[in-house]
């Protein structure tokens, strides 16, 4: 998604030629007028103190307190930003950013802008994203919620690392650097607080040299309630996380559903099974069940499937051996040939039992093995169902198309 920018010019440094900014102190503003102007100073006295050829910058997301006016004063550009949201704001900064760094942080003075070498050291050694640590750095009383110090941030950090193999602690940190060039090339999109977590996984995915340095947090100098929600910005968070990885989201999951119930029906086909140890008896009950769990998961493993395809085709994840195998096999007419292998196996073995029940002038059947016929029958139909619809959306994902830019501008 492209991000409407319009920028203002306000000081000196703005008629720099690009290539002579190395640093881009970037904030993100939405009515920051109680602490703009304590950060704008901080990180204005750090590029002075360390003789950085930078710039401050404010990415305004609709302020109405002032903040711009406070901004353009003390020296800082100003990027107006049309679009709404923490990722909008901050993707319109990167956008108009002349630094060839960039060095994010909120603008509620929590993060402490006059201690960032260690973000520049790493950039100048070679590094393309670092991230803060407040869990090594410090975080001093009251400034991070209990709910988020000791299940949100750590929870999604974990789960983070174990998706994408992330080698950071704090995948939440709104302190962090990186290389200009680099980010600007991963295309992205998200314009909410899930922003952060894209930016990580988005890099990780693209092989982009990470790290990490101890970051301090602190408590906001504001009078009024932060931007961030809890519990709907936690859940989008990790909407995110999974919904970048369809291995976790649906292939694994509607693997091991299939794997389970055809290894059950398997067992039970032939009559009822007791479990090891004197257990209770399983029989048609449970071979129904599990005709159901291959269903369902069959169905999983097509929605996986389907979002691989979708994740490929519109860049949201790069192309991987796994996934290019996975492309070449998973065309519409490979699944379409198997949708009518699986269907005719279904309609061929319902047809027996119908066969059977004609050929004893509709009489009784064995009670045992006939259901077991029938379900069978009907379970094969409707996965051959499934298999077919899914070859036909493959198809309508597989047509090319174009992705044009939404124009931007800066005044």
């Amino acid at each position: 998604m492209s991000t409407n920018v319009a920028t203002e010019s306000a000081t000196a440094s703005e008629a720099m030629h690009p290539q002579q900014v190395e640093l881009t102190i970037l904030m993100p503003c939405l009515n920051e007028a109680e602490t703009l102007a304590v950060v704008i100073m901080k990180a204005i006295g750090f590029l002075e103190q360390h003789k950085i050829s930078g710039e401050v910058m404010i990415a305004d997301n609709g302020s109405s307190d002032g903040s711009q006016d406070i901004a353009r004063k003390l020296g800082a550009r100003v990027v107006h930003v049309n679009a709404r949201g923490y990722g909008a704001a901050l993707l319109g900064g990167i956008k108009a950013a002349r630094g060839r760094y960039i060095i994010m942080g909120d603008s509620d003075d929590s993060y402490d802008f006059t201690s960032l070498m260690p973000f520049v050291e790493k950039l100048r050694a070679g590094d393309e994203l670092v991230m803060g640590n407040r869990f090594k750095g410090g975080i001093a009383p009251g400034a991070m919620p209990p709910l988020h110090r000791y299940l949100g941030n750590p929870v999604l950090s974990l789960i983070g690392r174990v998706l994408f193999k992330i080698p950071v602690g704090d995948f939440h940190c709104g302190l962090r650097a990186f290389n200009t060039a680099s980010i600007r090339k991963l295309n992205l999109r998200t314009t909410g607080m899930e922003f952060a977590s894209e930016m990580v996984v988005r890099a990780s995915l693209a092989q982009i040299k990470m790290s990490e340095v101890p970051a301090t947090l602190k408590p906001d100098g504001r009078n009024r309630p932060p931007h961030l929600k809890s519990w709907r910005d936690g859940w989008r968070h990790l909407k995110f996380l999974l919904m970048y990885s369809p291995k976790w989201l649906f292939f694994i999951p509607g693997g091991l559903l299939t794997l389970i119930g055809m290894v059950l029906s398997v067992l039970l086909w032939f009559g009822a099974s007791a479990l090891p140890g004197g257990g209770p008896v399983l029989d048609i009950n449970t071979f129904t069940a599990a005709c159901f769990m291959v269903i369902a998961g069959v169905q999983i493993v097509s929605f996986g499937v389907l979002s691989r395809t979708y994740a490929l085709s519109s860049g949201m994840l790069p192309p991987g051996t796994r996934s290019n195998w996975l492309r070449r096999m998973s065309t519409t007419d490979n699944i379409a040939r198997l949708a009518v292998l699986v269907l005719a196996a279904g309609l061929a073995i319902f047809g027996s039992a119908v066969w059977m029940w004609l050929s004893v002038g509709l009489g009784d059947l064995d009670r045992v093995q006939t259901p077991r016929i029938v379900i069978t029958g009907l379970s094969l139909g409707v996965i051959g169902v499934q298999l077919g619809f899914l070859a036909f959306m493959q198809g309508i994902l597989d047509i090319p198309f174009i992705r044009t830019e939404i124009a931007t501008r800066e005044d």
